[in-house]
């Protein structure tokens, strides 16, 4: 139906909103000394540790899952969440935070290609051209042109790319799991997962840091509720409603609203070609839903069909 798919969209840019902040905790957090393995850790702990008991006793019958679809909630755990968090923070070591959002920021194109091979959404020209203007949109706000703060190297971009792909296979993943589960489900498993095979790489000292500093658990709670909770719920009710690669599209709308944040509170510059940037990415969301048909555009419409994980 349009109507759920236009609600789908509208719960996709929730969450780009949501994440957008992460830069905002991120630095609070930082400011106090937490790494940034332990920021990501307690990201997923603390989401999943709120999520859990809710369900438990809200909606208990939701925490059922069937044995065979265990491997398919380890591996969004471990690929979704796990992986891409540990590519993602070797990537803004190694080429910086611009650099490393653009080539995160590739989703898209994963999305669409593993769902036009494995879950029969179509990739049509305009898709494919809407995909072409995010990337584009998203290295402009990510100043790539700007050679003298780019730090380029193999396996920074390799890392890059490794955010992208296991972003994208997040997406994947979760639109796959909600054909059976709901999305508070599905992002309850993501995060406990994603929390345990995150551990064994943190330090006790960076830990405790973690639980000893009211300040620090304050901001750690803002961190698992706004972007992590609410923002994974939103994104993944969007997986439940429009299909996995326009929804991966919206959300690229997550670093311009990022840029905005910076400027509001740490009045970092926009300049011309970002502001070119902003506006591709907004041109990919407003053309991807729709397509060419005697001539003129017309609206699609979307119905999301079961898709097994046997």
């Amino acid at each position: 139906m349009r109507l759920e798919r236009f609600r789908g969209y509208g719960l996709a840019l929730v969450a780009a909103g949501l994440w957008a902040t992460l830069g905002l905790i991120y630095h609070r957090l930082e400011a106090h000394g937490l790494s940034r393995s332990t920021i990501a850790f307690y990201r997923a702990a603390v989401a999943a540790l709120i999520l859990f008991p809710i369900l438990w006793w809200t909606q208990r019958s939701q925490l059922r899952v069937e044995r065979r679809d265990w491997v398919l909630f380890v591996l969004l755990g471990l690929v979704g969440v796990a992986a891409f968090f540990a590519v993602y923070i070797q990537a803004i070591g190694l080429v910086g935070m611009g650099v490393a959002a653009v080539l995160m920021y590739t989703a898209p194109a994963w999305v669409a290609l593993i769902s036009a091979m494995f879950l029969g959404e179509e990739l049509g020209l305009l898709k494919v051209g809407a995909l072409v203007l995010a990337v584009c949109g998203c290295a402009l706000v990510g100043r790539v042109y700007d050679l003298e703060s780019v730090r380029l190297n193999f396996l920074g971009i390799l890392a890059g790319l490794g955010a992208g792909l296991t972003y994208g296979l997040y997406t994947i993943f979760s639109k796959v799991a909600q054909s059976r589960y709901t999305a508070w489900t599905t992002l309850a498993y993501a995060l406990g997962f994603g929390a345990v095979f995150l551990l064994p790489l943190q330090r006790v000292p960076d830990l405790v840091l973690g639980v000893s500093n009211l300040s620090v658990i304050f901001w750690l709670l803002v961190l698992g509720l706004v972007p992590t909770l609410v923002g994974g719920v939103a994104f993944n009710a969007a997986l439940r409603v429009a299909p996995a690669s326009e929804v991966s599209i919206v959300a690229t709308l997550e670093p311009v609203i990022a840029a905005f944040l910076g400027w509001v509170f740490f009045r970092e510059s926009l300049d011309g070609l970002q502001m070119v940037g902003a506006g591709l990415i907004l041109t990919a969301v407003v053309i991807l839903q729709r397509k060419r048909s005697g001539g003129r555009l017309e609206s699609t419409e979307y119905e999301a069909e079961p898709v097994g994980f046997d």
